[in-house]
């Protein structure tokens, strides 16, 4: 069958060229497409870019392969490409989009979390401290509380975070039972 004076089997091949160079382009500019769609929450892009993609690499499969009649191939394949447009979107996308916020800390997670001194921290200076945890090692400037020189090596609580400033005091053993 043809189509626009062309057959279907290359109309399905431009498409699927296209689409896939559409969603190459969407993975490393996607972040100006998400601006401009932000309003419209039910639109994923990337989820109608699969959908094409899908359709037209299924379509191009069985109009080569099959001798089926070619609307038969487009339904088929319109059903191909949802039931793999669900799939993509609930076993990547939707735990792609969950993982990236808990590797995420905010300032005031870091309240009350232990660090290690390794830059020494002088009375009215600054210095650095390390915190370690699950979503991996962070190094932050660091002011003592008390105006106290604080040596490096030393286990510190982190009080309170101001403009990605950490104010903290030593810790040692005793202050967990007084």
């Amino acid at each position: 069958m043809e189509l626009f004076g062309s057959s279907l089997e290359s109309i399905y091949l431009t498409t699927l060229v296209v689409s896939a160079a559409c969603m190459v382009l969407y993975i490393l500019f996607g972040d100006i497409v998400d601006g401009v769609v932000e309003g419209v929450s039910f639109i994923n892009p990337i989820l109608i870019l699969a959908f094409i993609t899908f359709t037209s690499a299924s379509g191009y499969l069985l109009e080569l392969l099959t001798g089926v009649n070619s609307w038969l191939i487009g339904g088929i394949a319109a059903i191909v490409a949802l039931l793999f447009t669900i799939l993509f979107n609930v076993f990547i996308l939707i735990p792609l989009s969950s993982s990236e916020e808990s590797l995420v800390y905010t300032e005031d997670s870091l309240k009350g979390r232990m660090g290690r001194v390794i830059l020494t921290i002088p009375e009215d200076g600054f210095g650095e401290v390390v915190i370690e945890g699950n979503s991996g090692t962070i190094a932050k400037s660091a002011v003592s509380l008390e105006n106290e020189c604080i040596k490096d090596g030393t286990e510190v609580l982190i009080i309170d975070v101001q403009k990605g400033v950490v104010y903290v005091t030593p810790h040692t053993r005793e202050h967990l039972y007084s």
